[in-house]
């Protein structure tokens, strides 16, 4: 086990300078893998887009949501698209922490708020790759951490993880979130939950493993006949990290809807770009359609992928899987699913439901290596084309 993880008694600092050293050292493996896979998808992105006239740069920083992010970087918020059909599209939609970053790296730097966006996108994909390892590090040894890491960059969506998109940064604030919670630093759980709140509506699965882990933990010291002062006292911060954890997200979610008018100002912004929770309604209907009509090979495709989803759950769940990654990954599992709009972009919603890979990377660990690297080289090379496939698409990720 790591220094880092090892060091995990609560109380002591997250940010503890030689555990961080002695942990990045360990941690090196897997962010080389990493970054390999992910150099990987980045060449065969150009390739492909250079051979349909696309420039692959433009790619990943000026299409579809990372515009908006970039124009709420440059004219903050109150930019809004009047569609053909009388629907508006506000940029209130997008969380602000990485229109924040991006504004501040390229005041700082020669950066266009584009750019900055992407180079956060890289940098924070290498912390989530990093809080991915000492997961699986702590949990089912070195190699299983190795192959988390990499297998996460080897996702169908991984080229996500290179643009101008809030799911690197989102990922590695929630990886690491919810290490705190493993490792009894609620302090900085509740901050990094606070600030995942900031980036993404499912900043709401942190919250989540934060207060139910803290809940659960209190339950058994009280069972055990410990008062509610002492089982505190024995959890230093415990309290301070439940009470910052939603501020984030509850923050933007108030703000939006004081500037609309209305508390339910943000659900009304998403309504308005048909999005939302039906309950997996919407969701049902569209694998429905595309099983009674000409595309029921897509369907097939869809639902074996969903039962596939719903069994990594269970099985991790099964195998004793912590109960903050349980939460959190339930939770964005949940969301994603139960969400109607855009069809097409429920992969990406999946991308930070990494502990739904933990079965997958502890089974890796316990076979050859030279069959796991097989496995994780075909994977990165199939993740690899079909990025390249999708960013010259039509529709965006």
């Amino acid at each position: 086990m790591n220094d880092l993880a090892s060091a995990g008694v609560p109380g002591r600092p997250l940010c503890d300078a030689p555990a961080v050293r002695a942990a990045l050292r360990a941690a090196a493996p897997a962010l080389a893998a990493f970054a390999a896979v992910r150099l990987l998808g980045l060449v065969v992105l150009a390739v492909r887009s250079t051979v349909n006239g696309k420039d692959w740069h433009t790619l990943l920083t000026a299409r579809w949501d990372a515009l908006w992010y970039t124009r709420v970087a440059e004219q903050g918020y109150g930019y809004t698209v009047q569609l053909p059909n009388g629907d508006v599209h506000s940029n209130l939609a997008f969380f602000p922490l990485l229109p924040w970053l991006e504004r501040g790296l390229s005041a700082l730097s020669p950066l266009s708020p584009a750019d900055a966006g992407m180079v956060v996108a890289w940098l924070t994909s290498l912390a989530a790759a990093w809080a991915l390892y000492a997961t699986g590090e702590r949990l089912h040894g070195p190699r299983a951490g190795i192959a988390l890491a990499a297998l996460w960059a080897a996702l169908p969506v991984g080229i996500v993880q290179s643009m101008a998109y809030s799911e690197s940064l989102f990922t590695a604030l929630a990886a690491w979130g919810v290490y705190a919670v493993l490792t009894g630093r609620w302090m900085w759980a509740g901050v990094l939950a606070s600030l995942a709140g900031l980036t993404r509506p499912v900043g709401a699965a942190v919250v989540a493993a934060v207060w139910l882990t803290a809940a659960v933990t209190l339950w058994r010291q009280r069972a055990g006949g410990v008062r509610l002062r002492a089982a505190l006292r024995a959890h230093p911060g415990m309290l301070p990290g439940v009470l910052l954890a939603p501020l984030g997200w509850c923050g933007f979610f108030l703000w939006v809807g004081a500037r609309q008018g209305s508390f339910t100002g943000y659900l009304d912004v998403q309504g308005d770009w048909g999005n939302g929770f039906d309950g997996g309604l919407a969701f049902g209907a569209f694998i429905w359609h595309q099983l009674s009509g000409p595309a029921f090979a897509a369907g097939l495709a869809l639902l074996v992928g969903v039962a596939l989803l719903v069994w990594l759950y269970v099985h991790g769940v099964r195998q004793g899987q912590p109960l903050p990654l349980a939460v959190y990954g339930g939770t964005v599992l949940l969301l994603a699913l139960t969400a109607k709009g855009y069809f097409g972009s429920k992969p990406r919603l999946m991308l930070p439901a990494y502990p739904l890979l933990l079965p997958l990377a502890a089974g890796l660990a316990r076979a050859r290596p030279v069959r796991a690297w097989l496995v994780i080289g075909l994977l990165s090379a199939s993740s690899a084309a079909y990025g390249a496939f999708w960013l010259n698409g039509s529709g965006p990720p």
